[in-house]
C-alpha cells in the first residue's frame, strides 16, 4: 500500500527563485522521496498527474484572471496548501503595481495591449483563497522549506521562527547600520529566514521576509525621518519584495499621504 503523501508544486507570477530552492535541497530530497510522491512539479519534470494533492507549494503572485481561476482549482484539489515566497504570500515586488496606472504600464510595455490579459494589481494567493501556511522570503530558506515539508509529513505543528532580522544581526556580531550609519534598515520590523545576510555586507535589510510578529512601523518610520533619511527614501525601503505585506502597505500608504511630494 503507498502511503506516500502527494505533493503539488505550482508557479504563478514569480521568478522560479522559490521552487528552485525545493531543488537544492539535493541530498535532503531523497529522503522526502521515500515519503513523499512528487506528483505534479513542472520544473523538475514534465510528466505530472492530477489531483488531489496532500500538500500543495504555490509560489508567485496572481496577476491575470486566468491565475485566479486556476488558483482556485489548486485549492479544491489540496488538502494542505503552502504559499512559498514574497510573491506568493505579499504580492512580490511586481506589487508595485498596485500604487500606479495600469494601462499605462501596459500601454508602454506591449505594442499590442489591447491583447494583453492582465489585472491591475499583483496580490498574494491568500487575497483569493485559503492558505493553510504562509513561507516567506525572497527567495525561501531551504531549512525553512525542510522544516515546513517535515512537519507536514509527520501531522506536526511547523515550527520556523517570527522574530526580527535585528535578532539575528546579534547573533553575527553585525554591527547595527541603523544606529552606526544612519540608514534606513528595515531589520526591526522584518521577519527573520535570511540570516541577516544584507547587514553583515554593509547594506540595509530589504524586508524580503515581511513584517515581523507584533511590529511597530509608524514608531520606526518616525525615528528615521527625524534624521537624515527623507521619505523618499523611506517610501523605496518599504515599497519593495514585500511592498504588499499588509502592515508594510499600511505604513507607506500613510507616509505618502502625510507627504505627497515625496512620490514625485
Amino acid at each position: 500500500m503507498n502511503n506516500k503523501k502527494r505533493l503539488g508544486v505550482f508557479k504563478f507570477a514569480s521568478c522560479d527563485g522559490c521552487q528552485l530552492q525545493l531543488l537544492s535541497c539535493e541530498d535532503e530530497l531523497l529522503e522526502l522521496a521515500e515519503t513523499i510522491e512528487i506528483a505534479h512539479f513542472l520544473e523538475a519534470s514534465s510528466f505530472v498527474q492530477e489531483g488531489p494533492f496532500d500538500i500543495a507549494l504555490v509560489e508567485g503572485s496572481l496577476s491575470t484572471s486566468v491565475d485566479v481561476d486556476r488558483i482556485h482549482k489548486i485549492r479544491s484539489s489540496s488538502k494542505t496548501l503552502v504559499a512559498i515566497g514574497a510573491c506568493a504570500t505579499s504580492g512580490g515586488v511586481q506589487a508595485l503595481r498596485n500604487w500606479g496606472d495600469h494601462d499605462e504600464f501596459v500601454a508602454a510595455v506591449y505594442a499590442s495591449p489591447q491583447y494583453v490579459d492582465s489585472l491591475s494589481t499583483s496580490t498574494a494567493i491568500a487575497d483569493h483563497v485559503p492558505v493553510d501556511f504562509e513561507l516567506r522570503g525572497c527567495p525561501i530558506d531551504k531549512r525553512q522549506l525542510l522544516e515546513v515539508i517535515g512537519a507536514l509529513i509527520a501531522d506536526r505543528k511547523t515550527r520556523t521562527p517570527r522574530h526580527s532580522v535585528c535578532i539575528d544581526c546579534k547573533r553575527r556580531g553585525t554591527v547595527c547600520l541603523a544606529v552606526t550609519r544612519q540608514q534606513p534598515c528595515l531589520g526591526p520590523i522584518t521577519q527573520t529566514g535570511c540570516g541577516a545576510i544584507c547587514p553583515a555586507y554593509d547594506r540595509p535589510c530589504y524586508g524580503c521576509f515581511g513584517p515581523a510578529a507584533q511590529v511597530n512601523c509608524p514608531a520606526l518610520s518616525e525615528h528615521y525621518l527625524a534624521g537624515d533619511t527623507t521619505e523618499t527614501t523611506l517610501l523605496h525601503a518599504l515599497r519593495n519584495v514585500s511592498a504588499a505585506a499588509n502592515v508594510f502597505q499600511i505604513e507607506s500608504d500613510r507616509i505618502e499621504s502625510a507627504h505627497p511630494e515625496s512620490t514625485q
